[in-house]
């Protein structure tokens, strides 16, 4: 009697695997595979190390962590330490002769003197029109006015130093953001009176209101969230010790339910079938129901007409009748599916219930993914590290500026000549006596400086390589360990000692070659990807319909793309930590294997995504709930350890545990499905190897060979 035809793979896709007596898991004796591909991805972390080291040597991240002064200084570190904000002499300069918001990210370079203080004005003054004739100390202090000038000893006329803009003509209630003063747009409605008298400020109230708001509105909007910010950061300081209590909730529940559905699979499988159908047989009524309702009144589509309002469709009965045609169609093809099926249903579910009995016995292969975690954090902040160190190489580089724009002699050096801040002289530009040392940008010179765009360029890809490498090395290192598991004739007494730990360290020692090649293809397309959003974000605006359609098509098409590659790379790093091979060997074998058994796959992949989507529901839906019964305060706890009164925003916690509760169940149920999935290949290899006998004994379980009517001849 032959084979049965559902044991029988598809040929048409390579020649199943043969027995091979000297094997019984994860091959020990391997050599390195893709040793190019391994030589070139250390040239690239080398190359890598080195651009992260000249970033550091030659950039400096204070230049975005915190403002400069007019001298170059600065300010909350150093000789300014107890004087953390920028002040800005004349805030509508700022508003007048640059865009705040465009400037933002590039130093705020307004014509006009910045010095640090240490706390920012709070009140509405002006030098007056008697002012003019007092002596400086008189009318100005100290702590607002530019270092070098001191006030008890100077010569200058008050008229002088505002010309000069030693010291400011002005300033208004302001607040501090990002390390800088700006105005307080509501204390803009109580300018007063004499402001609107004081000469060089617009004669109306109501101009100088609209000036600094037009000007500066937009930024300080934004700063708004400065508020806020600050009452979520309290809201986290006194909320922390539950938020990591959910957390710890919801990788406990994680756990259990990954341990009962040892138990549990075959319930929740067969319940979510029996729903599916009674869900459609619901229908199927309903649409009986609506129909003969309406038949009995004679509406008809005749009645009706064409018309734009979809609504009066559902109110005639041949609409009914195609839903009722439609579903009974769906329904028959789903319960006929389930009847020729049902074997492989079966299968799926005993693959499940032996993964769970896998991590049972390998417990350690649930903390591997804190190990993904960290090495991806590593990446993260090496990347973010060296993006800004590369973004402030360059030294800052200061031009003369005319102050007063509206002086003549000003125009021949007015933004052209370059100067240093720290031993600038105003004296030396008689013509000018508004001239300032203003900073303008960083330099762009020399080779370094001028490779930025491409050297940030080498960081994204670098980046997206060891990512992509790490994810790699992770599944590469469980479904060696899996693998052993499967293989082991008699479990749990053949299973290896630390089979995680020797799965990693036959990863790192031979397929790190391999593992980079993959991660390379996937990285290629998901730049790929960058590229096409770029273009589409940049040209959104001078797209006709033909090239959005294009461009629509070319990203899904990549994006489908990416999806098949992930699916292959997964499955070629089983088979890597199972044989040994290279990475184009191990595709190919793996996508062959796959394809001989397309049916099996199919189930499983949907039967194992409908289980996991269910338990991430119930571990994120579940404790979500209970953190908003607990942060809301519907649960309260005895005595006055936490009381959500205290809380500003009491979503905020919720939002963190509900999140954190995702990330957490999908460390987990990322373990399970790379269990699953390596079980599946084993098994179908498994099939393909052996047939039951004393010389090629089964290795899969009792209640595998149940379903499929199979037994290992027992030696006499």
């Amino acid at each position: 009697m032959g084979k049965k035809k559902e044991d029988s793979p598809d040929s048409g896709y390579g020649e199943p695997a043969q027995f091979d007596p000297n094997f019984n898991g994860p091959i020990r004796k391997r050599g390195c595979t893709d040793i190019i591909c391994c030589i070139l991805f250390m040239a690239v972390i080398l190359g890598y190390i080195g651009i992260g080291i000249l970033a550091w040597l030659y950039g400096d991240p204070r230049h975005v962590l915190y403002p400069r002064n007019s001298t170059g200084w600065f300010c909350g570190v150093g000789p300014n330490k107890d004087r953390p904000n920028l002040f800005y002499f004349d805030i509508l300069k700022c508003a007048t002769s640059v865009n705040v918001m465009a400037t933002a990210l590039n130093g705020f370079q307004c014509p006009t003197t910045q010095i640090c203080v240490k706390t920012c004005p709070e009140e509405f003054w002006a030098v007056g029109p008697l002012d003019y004739i007092k002596k400086p100390k008189e009318v100005f202090e100290q702590n607002i006015c530019v270092p070098s000038i001191d006030l008890e000893t100077t010569n200058f006329t008050v008229a002088e130093i505002v010309n000069k803009e030693l010291c400011p003509f002005f300033f208004m209630p302001t607040t501090p953001a990002l390390g800088r003063c700006f105005p307080d747009i509501q204390a803009l409605g109580n300018i007063p009176d004499a402001f609107s008298k004081v000469p060089g400020l617009p004669s109306s109230i109501n101009e100088t209101s609209n000036l600094i708001k037009n000007g500066t509105g937009d930024i300080l909007n934004g700063f708004s969230a400065r508020d806020v910010g600050i009452r979520i950061f309290e809201d986290f300081a006194s909320a922390w010790p539950w938020i990591l209590l959910g957390l710890v909730i919801a990788m406990l529940v994680s756990l259990l339910f990954l341990l009962l559905l040892r138990f549990t699979a075959p319930v929740m499988v067969w319940l979510l079938i029996i729903a599916l159908l009674g869900a459609g047989a619901y229908g199927i009524w309903h649409c009986y129901w609506e129909y003969d309702n309406y038949k009995q009144t004679s509406a008809t589509i005749h009645d009706v007409g064409f018309t734009t309002d979809f609504k009066v469709y559902l109110q005639v009965q041949e609409t009914w009748l195609a839903f009722l045609i439609i579903l009974s169609v769906v329904e028959a093809i789903i319960l006929l599916t389930l009847i020729f099926l049902r074997t492989r249903i079966l299968i799926a579910i005993a693959l499940i219930q032996e993964s769970s009995k896998a991590i049972g016995h390998m417990m350690s292969s649930l903390t591997y993914p804190l190990v993904t975690f960290v090495l991806l954090l590593v990446c993260v902040a090496y990347w973010g590290a060296t993006a800004v160190y590369l973004a402030t190489s360059g030294e800052p580089v200061y031009k003369v500026v005319a102050l007063n724009s509206t002086i003549t002699g000003c125009e021949t050096i007015n933004g052209t000549v370059t100067c240093d801040p720290q031993t600038f002289n105003s004296s030396e530009y008689s013509a000018c006596p508004s001239a300032s040392c203003i900073f303008i940008n960083y330099n762009e010179e020399g080779l370094f400086q001028r490779n930025m765009f491409n050297l940030q360029i080498y960081n994204a890809v670098a980046f997206l390589w060891c990512v992509n490498f790490v994810i790699a090395l992770g599944q590469c290192t469980l479904a060696g360990a899996f693998a052993s598991y499967y293989w082991a004739y008699n479990k749990p007494g053949d299973i290896p000692t630390f089979p995680v730990c020797a799965s990693f360290m036959r990863a790192i020692r031979y397929h790190v070659g391999s593992l980079a090649f993959g991660a390379l293809i996937l990285t290629l397309v998901q730049i790929v990807r960058i590229i096409l959003e770029y273009i589409d974000h940049k040209t959104k605006s001078a797209q006709n319909p033909c090239a959005r359609f294009l461009l629509c098509c070319l990203k899904c098409c990549f994006w489908c793309l990416e999806k098949f590659i992930k699916f292959l790379n997964r499955n070629a790093y089983i088979m890597i930590a199972v044989y040994g091979k290279n990475f184009c060997v191990s595709a190919k074998n793996a996508f062959s294997l796959l394809m001989r058994n397309i049916i099996r796959v199919v189930v499983l992949d949907k039967v194992t995504d409908i289980l996991l989507f269910f338990g991430k529901l119930l571990v994120v839906g579940g404790v979500g709930v209970l953190s908003f019964f607990f942060f809301s305060g519907r649960i309260q706890l005895p005595g006055n350890t936490f009381r959500s009164e205290n809380l500003n925003y009491y979503w905020m916690p919720i939002i963190t545990v509900v999140f954190g509760s995702y990330l957490v169940a999908h460390g987990f149920f990322s373990v399970y499905n790379m269990c699953v999935d390596t079980l599946f290949l084993c098994f179908l290899e498994d099939l393909e190897r052996n047939d039951g006998s004393l010389q090629k004994p089964y290795y899969m379980s009792k209640n595998l060979m149940k379903i499929l009517n199979k037994s290992n001849k027992q030696a006499k």
